[in-house]
């Protein structure tokens, strides 16, 4: 309880709401408010799923209560604060009551035909197993009166206003979209100008006589669309969380024809042809991922497919992941058959997986665990909601932040069982990502580039409230030297400063290089293996394993500067920079850089482990002086 706010616990006061006849009495009260009312039009945003200061939806005990003024949503103990500030008082209390529906047959389970969440055909992530008996009222502040709708005694701009709010929608398209994830896949930019060898080579279109040419694999095969290779595809994890699948001889066959100066990188999966199109995958670096060829009929045509008439005979990529998310066992990952103790109260309260958001609810959990941003959000929050704008709660990150930090860490939303202790952070993710390419929509995110992001739109809104960056504690402060080696002079920067450490990996400094080495060549051999003689290949990769003080090393290195202006001279040459840490931050964020820009200038993924050590000793990349003139 480091909140002083007793209403943000939960704590009501001795009046409570009653249910009223619409007597004259209140009737005259109502009618005073007749010139503070209107009908919400096209552009008001009407907030009726949730409180804008807490989590309180119409399934909280008193229902939400929603301003016939400003159309903004308040949970009961909110309604006091807008009255004293906007004089508003009439509201429409909706009050929601869960009814659970009775399990659909199989058959009409309406099990997901697309990779998608939030869309038709896709997971969708709305609750959908529940009824809701949905009762609705006009409260009139202060008098705590409700009285139960349709009442036809109330005037009729009352009526009005209460139909339009019941009938607006409370997402904009901007939030839908934040809701909504689809895997939309590219157009390959090797597509239009696709090589294809006049080689002689015809395939089938009997799906019995298809082989993978290495492992005589007769599933899951793969067509490369520039030779008419067919190899079998890469082991997938299965819903047991067990792999399985091909040796991935589709991919061996296209690194081989790039190491010979041919980018045959556009394969299609045989089996999941047909008239309307077919999974086609890009090996190419720089893309690496399912995409979209326009001209795939004429592709298929080279090799004598006539795609008019193929049939599907496997499941495709989108139906696979699809199967994997629905049957997945997640008993595998989650210590299934241990006692585990079952963690409450403040500081446990989960946040609710809007689709994709899985990168947002990681990494605001993380920074509400630390004393600065409590004190920050928490206990500043009663100050915070007194001062947010009426009309524009919703739209202030900075009272969002304090909703999170009052839903995440005060009992509250403990224990209301049904989905477990959790709150659902919307509004925050819509505020949070607004205007950003990547993260005001519903795809797939990196974490660390969204804490970067959240520091930033952070900070702007702290200096805008006149207070330091609350991530001050994550900053890094460099001391950066640079040795003139024409004068042989050093020059001091001070001034540099970060929020983390994006480290290279220096894949020569791996500690199992023989171990990797030898476990390339069987796997080489097991590639070769012919189809009578060869076994499954089940042994787990050997990955190159990177210690992470040979990544700090290479960080905090001294590494030569082109064009250097010389300070003394006057003329541009080559100096050595070196950097060391003159503040260290009070907690350390670290990147492992895993992009990286290859010798053919494409980027490219590292594929290695950097393990984490129980201790850092970061003593020796501190800053120093006094060694040069």
């Amino acid at each position: 309880a480091r909140c002083p706010l007793t209403l943000l616990l939960g704590k009501r006061g001795e009046m409570a709401w009653q249910e009223a006849d619409c007597d004259e009495a209140l009737l005259t009260a109502v009618r005073s408010q007749l010139k503070n009312i209107k009908v919400p039009g096209y552009g008001d945003r009407v907030r009726k799923t949730e409180c804008v200061l807490s989590f309180d939806t119409p399934e909280s005990a008193d229902g939400l209560f929603v301003s016939l003024s400003s159309f903004q949503g308040y949970g009961a103990d909110f309604v006091q604060q807008d009255h004293e500030r906007t004089g508003n008082k009439l509201y429409l209390n909706l009050r929601w009551k869960r009814i659970p529906k009775p399990a659909p047959p199989p058959e009409e389970a309406g099990a997901p035909t697309k990779l998608a969440i939030g869309v038709e055909g896709g997971f969708n992530v709305e609750e959908e197993q529940f009824d809701y008996e949905k009762t609705n009222f006009l409260a009139v502040y202060p008098e705590m009166k409700l009285v139960k709708l349709p009442e036809p005694e109330l005037p009729e701009l009352v009526a009005l206003v209460i139909e339009g709010v019941l009938k607006a929608s409370d997402l904009s398209a901007d939030e839908a979209q934040v809701m909504a994830w689809e895997d939309k896949r590219q157009v390959s930019e090797y597509a239009d100008s696709l090589v294809q060898l006049d080689n002689g080579v015809k395939i089938s279109p009997d799906p019995s006589t298809w082989v993978c040419a290495e492992s005589g694999l007769k599933e899951g095969l793969w067509l490369n669309l520039s030779d008419g290779h067919i190899g079998s595809g890469r082991r997938q994890v299965g819903a047991d969380g067990t792999m399985s699948g091909g040796t991935g001889a589709a991919l061996k066959h296209y690194q081989e024809c790039k190491a010979q100066g041919n980018n045959f990188c556009l394969c299609v999966k045989l089996g999941t042809i047909t008239p309307a199109g077919a999974d086609v995958y890009s090996y190419a670096e720089d893309e690496d991922d399912m995409v979209e060829d326009p001209k795939l009929r004429e592709h298929l045509a080279h090799w004598g497919i006539n795609m008019m008439q193929m049939e599907k005979t496997e499941k495709s990529m989108a139906e696979l992941q699809i199967d994997l998310n629905v049957k997945f066992d997640f008993d595998k990952i989650c210590e299934s058959g241990k006692q585990l103790q079952t963690l409450a109260g403040p500081g446990y309260v989960g946040l609710k997986n809007l689709g994709n958001s899985c990168y947002m609810n990681s990494v605001m959990q993380v920074l509400f665990s630390l004393d600065e941003f409590r004190e920050r959000y928490l206990d500043a929050a009663p100050q915070i909601f007194a001062a947010a704008p009426p009309a524009g709660a919703a739209d202030d990150l900075r009272v969002q932040m304090a909703k999170l930090a009052t839903g995440l860490l005060t009992p509250r939303y403990c224990g209301k069982g049904g989905d477990g202790d959790c709150v659902v952070p919307q509004m925050f993710k819509f505020l949070a990502g607004k205007g950003h390419p990547e993260f005001s929509t519903g795809n797939q995110q990196d974490a660390q580039e969204y804490l970067m992001h959240v520091f930033k739109v952070l900070e702007r809104a702290d200096r805008a409230a006149g207070l330091q960056p609350v991530h001050r504690p994550f900053n890094i402060v460099f001391e950066e030297c640079f040795k003139d080696m024409q004068s042989g002079r050093v020059r001091y920067n001070s001034d540099a400063v970060q929020c983390q450490l994006s480290l290279p990996i220096p894949l020569e400094r791996a500690v199992n290089t023989e171990e990797v080495s030898s476990y390339e060549e069987r796997n080489a051999k097991r590639q070769k293996s012919s189809a009578a003689g060869g076994e499954e290949d089940k042994e787990e990769p050997v990955k190159p394993r990177v210690p992470m003080e040979a990544c700090l090393d290479a960080f905090f290195g001294e590494t030569l500067v082109d064009d250097y202006l010389s300070p003394v001279t006057g003329q541009k040459g080559l100096a050595q920079k070196r950097q060391g840490i003159s503040t260290y931050p009070k907690y350390l964020v670290l990147h492992m850089c895993r992009y990286v820009i290859g010798d053919d200038w494409r980027p490219k993924k590292l594929d290695c482990l950097v393990p984490a050590p129980p201790t850092l000793d970061l003593f020796k990349y501190r800053a120093k002086r006094g060694d040069e003139e």
